[in-house]
């Protein structure tokens, strides 16, 4: 299969499934274009046992012994208890404990004996070699998700991955609830012999309203309690904000599913878009068709016919919102009309035996292809990486190449270049180099691609230009010298040192010149985090000064309080070995992720026909801009080996101060309209690199601001399918709940002490009550010191 096209895996389930999967059922299945068939532990059998056992108990117990009595043991399985054994196609069948089990009962009798069963199914699974098990959540009979019950759910759910080491469970959870008393109950629940004295003060508590989001929080209790377990995970329906959280199947009902002008079973539009959002994750959950009817011929084999396309059901439902019955001109394959009319009308037209599967087919083929972020990113998408040390470490040759596939970042650079040197004569600056050749130094050149566009850039001006590459890593300086020898034709003068410390350019006199356009590519995932500022400020004394230009001329840092459970898994996994892994910013490809505020409200509700991806509230903490003040770079000079002139007393978090004016400070206030869960902050940049001169236009009337952007926001119109970036992370150590219609305060220090720069981060959740803001949580102070950016 096409690799930029979306995989689908598609299961088939049924609730009461009651015969045994064999191997003969497996391969049916497969041909049918099922990729795997789920299988019930336990069988009806056994069922029939527990029933008998807690009516046994019921009999001979009465009221007042009760409190005093054992519960009833469940015995072990036997032959006739379950169908399951540890056969070769049993890792391709997920198992799925008993549906009639109620591990979250206020009955504590009934929640025993669903314990019971339930560990006996797990380890027999376990044992058998399955490697998935699904798990029916809690019903909501009692009122809210924050009765006792959830709590008991989750604690049997960790027994139960206490129990199978290589197990992974999944939790069966409507993301959109019934209204209490609407759930109906498998034939047989224990749930219906829950005693009226544990049941009755419970119900009546129950709420009359309808909570869209109590299905999240059941969820956000069973996976708190299970520490963020790395084999926990979900089987739930469609809506946007379950897909920050760890999904291993989507389960599609029958009643999922409408039937359009033509009778054909489809999807909802936001139905289909979830789904293909899904689909484009790393691993990519299974989708679960659910009692939409049993696998085609098990029992009727002339329900299977041979399609040209490879699919089970007819060409013509491939598309259900459009007529297909119009068939392409006759091949040779076809019937005569005689052989037509002689055939009998149930074999000419053959029913669909499984539209629904179909559908799901259909829906896989039609998929978009893979944007160009994607196909480079996917493997990187929640990746945790720790950021560059540019200034301390010398980059391989790989890690340049990563950069330089970018398909916008260079082009963009080149129209900033070329934008200012076609505006250099005319806003009448004069050139630096006594020939009248403008003077463009690309400082920190690496393998040298900006110096290519530069050299792009004045041929395609026709201007005459003296460029200089300055690069500190000696083994890309080599690569530079070769690049000269070659594509440049000794037309660059190559320098290798520090930026910092290059005096300038050198002139035919053995003066040291000025340079007119400073040309970088220092930012980092969050703009100033790989030291731009810092370096910038250390080769501003080459730039000429008045007229001089800096390529980027200016950058901002924008932040977002986000969802995201895997990254906060991830990184509760690095934290058994390393003490300080909430204390970094990490660079991460975002995407399995939930804005928690939005500037436009999203219909979560399930009752919707909508389901928007939700615009972020982005906001923007500092900016940096280039070239400084002289005054400013003065001060700092001054303010080195603690000189009395230039204060004397040093800086606030070290050192002498000389870097303080690159030291800022913000404080953000988030609306939240949905509960949920702030695992961290999403950071993001955006960039001028060139504003433009004597007019806002060029004469082809584009305009002549160049940006980049990866804020969500804006990237798509300043610099879309941009991939040289990725977005950073800062962490919290302790998540912060917060309930609807609350607000998150952000606060953020960029901090120095001379020789290294951090950042500190803190979170605070407050609920609003009449018109007062009373703080509900905190998330501590968490500071990167230890892992800052050596200077």
């Amino acid at each position: 299969m096409d690799e930029q096209m979306p995989i689908f895996y598609v299961g088939q389930h049924e609730t009461n499934r009651t015969l045994p999967i064999t191997e003969d059922v497996v391969l049916q299945a497969h041909s049918c274009n099922y990729d795997m068939v789920t299988t019930p532990v336990t069988t009806p059998s056994f069922h029939s046992r527990i029933l008998s056992i807690l009516a046994s108990y019921n009999a001979t117990t009465n009221s007042e012994e009760a409190s005093c009595t054992p519960f009833p043991l469940v015995p072990p399985l036997t032959p006739l208890d379950t169908f399951l054994a540890p056969t070769e196609h049993v890792t391709q069948q997920p198992a799925v404990t008993a549906p009639w089990i109620d591990l979250a009962s206020p009955d504590p009798l009934i929640a025993n004996l669903s314990q019971q069963v339930f560990k006996l199914e797990v380890a027999y699974a376990a044992f058998c070699g399955v490697t998935s098990v699904l798990v029916q959540g809690p019903r909501f009979r009692y009122g809210a998700s924050y009765e006792p019950s959830v709590a008991h759910f989750a604690q049997a759910i960790l027994e139960g991955l206490n129990i199978g080491p290589y197990l992974h469970l999944s939790i069966l959870l409507p993301m959109v609830d019934s209204k209490d008393g609407e759930e109906t109950e498998p034939v047989g629940s224990l749930a219906a012999f829950a005693r009226e004295d544990f049941s009755t003060g419970l119900l009546a508590r129950k709420s009359s309203s309808f909570d869209a989001h109590r299905g999240w929080d059941t969820w956000n209790v069973i996976r708190t309690i299970c520490n963020y377990h790395g084999r926990l995970s979900l089987d739930v329906s469609v809506q946007s904000r379950w897909f920050a959280e760890p999904l291993r199947m989507l389960e599609l009902t029958a009643k999922s599913f409408a039937k359009n002008a033509k009778g054909y079973p489809v999807l909802a539009k936001p139905a289909q878009g979830f789904i293909g959002r899904c689909m484009r994750l790393r691993t990519s959950p299974w989708l679960l068709l659910t009692d939409v009817g049993p696998i085609p011929g098990l029992n009727n084999p002339d329900e299977i016919f041979p399609m040209s396309d490879g699919m089970l059901s007819p060409t013509k439902t491939e598309d259900m919102s459009r007529d297909n019955s119009k068939s392409a001109s006759p091949s040779s394959s076809d019937p005569t009309p005689a052989e037509a009319a002689a055939t009998p009308q149930s074999k000419k037209k053959n029913k669909d035996p499984a539209p629904h599967l179909s559908y799901i087919r259909f829906l896989q083929r039609n998929q978009p292809v893979k944007t160009t972020v994607e196909r480079f990113g996917g493997g990187y998408q929640d990746y945790l990486q720790s950021p560059l040390q540019p200034l301390a470490d010398n980059l391989e040759s790989i890690t340049y190449e990563v950069f330089e596939k970018d398909p916008v970042k260079y082009e963009w650079y080149e129209r900033a270049i070329a934008l200012a040197l076609a505006d250099w004569h005319p806003l009448g600056k004069p050139a630096s180099s006594p020939d009248g050749s403008i003077v463009i130094a690309v400082v920190g050149a690496g393998r040298g691609p900006l110096v290519t566009r530069a050299l792009r850039a004045a041929t395609s001006t026709n201007v005459k230009v003296a460029v200089w590459a300055v690069e500190k890593n000696p083994n890309a300086y080599v690569l530079l010298q070769k690049h000269n020898l070659g594509m440049w034709g000794n037309a660059v003068q190559i320098v290798k040192s520090d930026m910092r410390s290059w005096q300038g350019p050198v002139l035919t006199d053995g003066q040291i010149g000025k340079v007119d356009i400073l040309v970088s590519e220092l930012l980092g995932s969050f703009g100033d985090n790989e030291l731009s500022p810092e370096c910038l400020d250390g080769v501003q004394h080459v730039l000429s000064p008045g007229t001089g230009i800096s390529i980027p001329s200016s950058y901002t840092a924008h932040l977002t309080p986000i969802a995201s459970p895997r990254l906060h898994a991830d990184i509760l996994g690095r934290a058994v070995s390393d003490k300080d892994a909430w204390e970094v910013p990490y660079v991460v490809f975002l995407h399995q992720m939930h804005y928690l505020s939005s500037l436009n409200l999203m219909l979560t509700d399930g009752q919707s026909s909508k389901m928007e991806i939700p615009t972020p509230n982005v906001q923007q903490a500092w900016e940096f801009r280039h070239p400084l003040p002289h005054i400013t770079l003065i001060q700092s000079q001054m303010r080195k080996g603690g000189s009395v002139a230039g204060g004397g007393a040093g800086g606030f978090s070290g050192g002498d101060g000389a870097n303080d004016h690159n030291t800022r400070f913000a404080t953000l206030r988030f609306p939240c309209q949905k509960r949920g869960i702030c695992h961290g902050l999403g950071g993001y940049f955006e960039t001028v690199l060139y504003k433009g001169g004597s007019t806002d236009k060029t004469s082809n009337g584009s305009s002549k601001k160049v940006e980049l952007s990866t804020n969500p926001v804006t990237m798509e119109e300043k610099s879309k399918e941009m991939i040289s970036w990725f977005p950073i992370f800062f962490p919290l150590k302790d998540p912060l709940y917060i309930p609807d219609d609350s607000e998150l305060d952000v606060s953020i220090w960029r901090l120095t002490d001379d020789r290294r720069v951090w950042y500190d981060w803190m979170v605070e959740a407050y609920a609003v009550i009449k018109d007062k803001r009373v703080r509900i949580g905190l998330s501590g102070l968490h500071s990167s010191r230890k892992n800052g950016c050596l200077m």
